[in-house]
């Protein structure tokens, strides 16, 4: 918990500073911020993990890496909050941290907009803040950690461009919750991947990441535009159902992409392994990098970058097993 700050935070509060302004309307900070109220090796420090959801299995995952890599730092205990796909919630999740006067803040916000005021206010209160995997308004935050959206997007518009459809062909598009920064991002950097092309996005719909409703999104799609070459995917579990819907509507083998390639049983690697999507794109969990960054602010007392940008990589076919071994420990 939180406490008053003693000398050596004071100074460690002159070698420390967070940038921030005035923009209220922004989100941006009131000023710098500086040194957490405690920080040293000395210290015990609880972490509070805002999650959008747990419906989602790269969610899940996120929150088991958080876990495991917070098993390693003897002074981290970590407290769980689901959202449940619902912003108010995850804002009374947040004000309740904050009551709670928690040492550190990890967020990954449900939609941008509608969280970027309660993480404002952890840091205005001196509490660091890691945004993780989805972004807020603004820059009142410490750190952001996660994948580029839109050079994800890009890469894989012009997989569609150069792989799937050379020629040119009408496609279909999955996209994730309406308000989440990565469902702009991905179709915004699609967009760009498939300029100079005869690709057309003939059809979008929300799969709000969600397997059970890119199913039936899919179904829609595939029905009103039964003609369609292949299907983009914002990730993997709305390409999987999207997998179903074309084989309910006899097109087994319409190409589907998709995008996370979690290197688990029921992942997206497996799926292109076994040839249910085309090709998927990784997009790390950014949760062994969250407790890293954590553990450098409060028991190292020191600065992390406003932005860790995660690599990515296309996984086709003839790399999904390897890539698979390889995220487990495997040569």
């Amino acid at each position: 918990m939180r406490k008053s700050r003693g000398l050596a935070a004071v100074g460690a509060c002159l070698l420390l500073a967070a940038c921030g302004t005035t923009n209220e309307n922004s989100g941006s900070g009131t000023g710098a911020q500086g040194a957490p109220e405690r920080c040293g090796a000395d210290g015990q420090y609880t972490i509070g993990m805002s999650q959008a959801n747990v419906a989602e299995p790269y969610r899940q995952r996120m929150d088991d890496d958080i876990r495991a890599a917070a098993a390693s730092v003897p002074q981290f205990t970590v407290n769980f909050a689901d959202a449940a796909q619902d912003n108010s919630k995850q804002v009374e999740q947040v004000d309740n941290f904050l009551t709670q006067q928690i040492d550190l803040l990890i967020i990954s916000p449900n939609e941008a907009t509608p969280l970027t005021a309660p993480v404002k206010r952890a840091y205005d209160k001196g509490i660091p803040v890691l945004v993780l995997d989805r972004k807020v308004d603004g820059d009142a935050y410490t750190s952001f950690i996660g994948a580029d959206n839109v050079d994800i997007g890009r890469q894989a518009g012009e997989y569609f461009k150069n792989v799937l459809l050379p020629g040119g062909g009408k496609i279909g598009e999955l996209r994730g919750l309406a308000g989440s920064t990565p469902a702009r991002e991905r179709h915004d950097g699609f967009v760009q991947g498939i300029q100079g092309s005869r690709i057309e996005i003939v059809a979008a719909q929300d799969g709000d990441w969600l397997r059970d409703k890119g199913q039936q999104q899919a179904d829609a799609i595939l029905k009103a535009n039964p003609d369609i070459q292949a299907i983009y995917s914002h990730n993997d579990p709305m390409g999987e159902g999207a997998r179903i819907a074309a084989a309910n509507a006899g097109r087994p083998d319409l190409p589907i992409t998709g995008i996370d390639g979690l290197p688990i049983e029921s992942g997206g690697l497996k799926a292109v392994e076994a040839g249910r999507l085309s090709a998927t794109f990784l997009y790390p969990t950014g949760g062994k990098e969250a407790i890293a960054a954590a553990k450098t602010i409060l028991v190292d007392c020191g600065q992390v970058p406003k932005t860790q940008t995660l690599p990515t990589k296309l996984v086709t076919k003839e790399n999904a097993a390897a890539t698979y071994a390889e995220l487990n420990g495997g040569s």
